[in-house]
């Protein structure tokens, strides 16, 4: 079995490794001080070896997303770089208040605007969920936010005993991005989505299984033996197509069915006795159904329960305006065809957060959470009952032909 060094250019701190053995190209994430969050130098590394690897002159057959050790806890991805984006914006922020500051400073400088890192991190995530060959992740830890971006739309997520899976932003200010919108109401039955997207709730190994998230459960020390088998079963090259379930569309040779085999042979049970969803599924339908905030807090108050007392507590923390956006952007990608649109959408939502031409709760939140750390975030509307209607619809208004982002022109759609 011989090694192949990629061509791709990594950091130059060496934030992302990738690397070749045999047909199976492999990413390593490797910022283990930050719990390998996304850079934006780790975003544009990934954006390379994606074209780089899926180009008609590859050999790839099989792409591996992992992480390197060395975290002080066990990390897939911990999200993106969203303490950057605060000063990025904040130092926006105040250049546009500053009477002699100029188009051209701004114009010039289009790369550290916090807006452009939501857009080729969206970039990534549509390339991988219309990637043509088999996409495997590994989740041996913490997946937050960016982390998940980069994962849930591949074909196989792989948990272990040490996965955690959050996406919290509705705790600072945001909302559930990176084509969240998109996989949570197609993975998800839609009380579990919008019982995940508002709370930020923690799933673990058990859970992931559950919902489908994770597509296998393998544990940790089984992942080195997976990689040398996804190797070795995909070393030879086949001309094969077959369909990829649900979405009826070919993968590159018949390396679905191969990758597929392989992760079957190592999935173990996962016991299934401590699940916090299993245990709470018919609370969790019951009272998260509803079409608005205002009525889940309602159905909460009114059922009762440890579980609902508990729910209401973390749901009057999080930012009112994120709490009102993230369920309707969960409503709204119900009715969308593609990824493309649906992230398009995000794009929206999130450049006018980190804009402020909405609510300023993005850089409060992240103050409060991240910078100064006191955790007591002052919202702007205070109340969800001063969340208008107008407020959410100006996250979604279309943007001009320069600002908008574009939807790749792909010949894949999304297998979720």
């Amino acid at each position: 079995m011989s090694a192949t060094a990629s061509t791709a250019t990594t950091t130059a701190a060496a934030k992302l490794l990738t690397s070749r053995l045999e047909n199976v190209g492999i990413t390593t994430l490797n910022n283990p001080r930050a719990l390998h969050a996304l850079s934006q130098d780790m975003i544009d590394g990934l954006d390379h070896i994606l074209k780089e690897w899926t180009s008609s002159q590859s050999s790839v057959r099989t792409i591996l997303i992992r992480s390197a050790p060395g975290t002080k806890r066990p990390a897939f991805c911990a999200g993106g770089d969203v303490k950057t984006l605060y000063h990025v914006g904040k130092q926006q922020q105040q250049q546009q208040h500053q009477s002699n500051a100029t188009t051209t400073t701004s114009s010039t400088n289009s790369r550290r605007k916090p807006e452009s890192y939501f857009y080729s991190e969206y970039q990534v995530n549509h390339a991988i969920a219309t990637c043509p060959i088999p996409i495997v992740s590994l989740w041996d830890g913490i997946v937050m936010g960016g982390g998940a971006g980069i994962s849930v739309h591949g074909q196989f997520r792989v948990a272990t005993e040490h996965s955690l899976l959050a996406m919290p932003e509705c705790a600072i200010g945001l909302f559930p991005d990176v084509g969240s919108m998109w996989w949570m109401t197609r993975l998800l039955t839609r009380p579990v989505a919008n019982w995940l997207a508002l709370t930020g709730h923690r799933l673990y190994a058990n859970d992931l299984v559950l919902t489908g998230l994770a597509t296998h459960y393998i544990p940790s020390q089984n992942l080195e033996k997976l990689q040398t088998a996804l190797v070795d079963a995909t070393a030879t090259k086949t001309t094969t197509t077959i369909p990829i379930p649900k979405i009826g569309t070919s993968c590159k040779d018949d390396n679905y069915a191969v990758v597929a085999q392989v992760l079957d042979s190592f999935h173990e049970q996962v016991v299934m006795d401590d699940s916090f969803l299993a245990k709470h599924q018919t609370v969790i339908d019951h009272t998260f159904a509803a079409d608005s905030v205002e009525s889940i807090i309602a159905n909460l108050e009114q059922e009762g329960s440890e579980f609902s007392q508990t729910t209401l507590t973390t749901l009057q923390k999080q930012s009112p305006t994120s709490l009102k956006l993230t369920l309707e952007g969960l409503n709204r990608a119900t009715t969308l065809q593609t990824v493309g649109e649906d992230l398009q959408m995000e794009y929206r939502m999130a450049k006018t957060c980190v804009t402020g031409q909405g609510s300023d709760d993005f850089y409060e939140g992240v103050r409060a959470a991240l910078i100064d750390k006191d955790f007591s975030p002052k919202w702007n509307p205070e109340r969800l009952e001063d969340v208008s209607k107008e407020l959410i619809d100006k996250y979604f208004a279309p943007l001009s032909d320069d600002e908008e982002w574009v939807i790749p022109n792909v010949s894949t759609a999304s297998r979720l």
